[in-house]
């Protein structure tokens, strides 16, 4: 195991210390449900920014993984009976297998060519779901059994919070750990120069292959949690503007930040229904506000922060 450096080491302390208080302070059902779409909206965050922050690449399809995730629980466990359990590994073993058969040939393209690839990615996945009606239920979209474990039923917030919260705790856990490995040090410089991690011997394919893998299950995994959580599931699930969101989170968070990734994922999440009150003007608060922080906070908030925090007890 690598060694986690102190900050990491209190990023997560501080971590489980607010997902446990975090369920103190939910006043209601409504809340909860934001609350848990926001964790696994994070959990999805913190993948993808080891891909797009980490590595320098760009995804404009997360969202079909997280698609395939979902639709795999409501085919596999809805459609032949399969445990519930099982249909999340198996949407997860098929969602990587799909993410490294496309990833070895997208990912010798770069810059805007990556991301109408991977955009096309997400359009092939959405409309096979929208069109096949037999299967998915095509635009009506479909119902999600119930998941057992051991024998007991998953049910109600509080069970789904734990579920969420645990597997955002992983990934964090698994994202520090591997950013300070040698791995995590060649996504890095591969994101500073990929002719210059070729000249020093780096496997650039290879490295690119397996995190944008790595980043995909993580969203299938997301996908198939919240489809049990919700028992109903829409095409739309697995749309573009879902990609967008994702990438507008790890953004406004800061790219490369495991806290900003987070950060970004909950504020995201939460603005459209904290903007409600606007009624008709809600999408051009919110735009203004996105463009706010893209200009004041080029870095992202998290970075933003961190830098002035460095410059005042320097």
């Amino acid at each position: 195991m690598p060694f986690i450096p102190f900050k990491s080491i209190s990023l997560l302390a501080f971590l489980s210390i607010l997902l446990v208080m975090l369920p103190f302070l939910v006043p209601n059902s409504f809340v909860f449900g934001v609350v848990i779409l926001a964790l696994l909206n994070a959990a999805i965050a913190v993948g993808l920014n080891l891909f797009v922050g980490s590595a320098g690449q760009i995804s404009l399809g997360h969202a079909g993984f997280f698609g395939i995730g979902a639709y795999s629980v409501a085919v596999l466990a809805g459609n032949y009976g399969l445990h519930g359990g099982l249909a999340l590994l198996a949407g997860a073993g098929a969602t990587g297998l799909l993410a490294y058969a496309i990833g070895r040939p997208i990912l010798r393209l770069s810059g805007h060519y990556l991301a109408m690839a991977t955009l096309g990615v997400g359009v092939i996945v959405f409309l096979s779901i929208n069109q096949e009606v037999t299967i998915t239920g095509g635009p009506d979209g479909k119902a999600v059994p119930p998941l057992d474990v051991m024998g007991v039923r998953l049910t109600g917030d509080l069970s789904w919070y734990a579920v969420s919260a645990g597997f955002l705790f992983c990934v964090t856990w698994m994202a520090l750990n591997l950013l300070e490995t040698g791995y995590g040090r060649t996504l890095k410089a591969i994101h500073a120069s990929e002719h210059g991690a070729r000249s020093v011997g780096i496997d650039v394919g290879r490295a690119k292959t397996g995190v944008f893998v790595m980043s995909a299950v993580i969203a299938s995994l997301a996908g198939s949690i919240y489809a049990f959580y919700i028992g109903f599931i829409t095409p739309s699930e697995a749309g573009f503007m879902k990609s967008v969101e994702l990438i507008i989170m790890i953004v406004v968070g800061g790219l490369g930040s495991v806290p900003g990734a987070i950060l970004g994922a909950f504020l995201i999440t939460a603005l459209p229904q904290l903007l409600t009150g606007f009624h008709d003007q809600e999408q051009l608060v919110f735009g203004l506000l996105l463009m706010t922080i893209a200009v004041g906070l080029r870095k992202g908030i998290v970075p933003t922060f961190v830098e002035q925090v460095r410059r005042r007890l320097s």
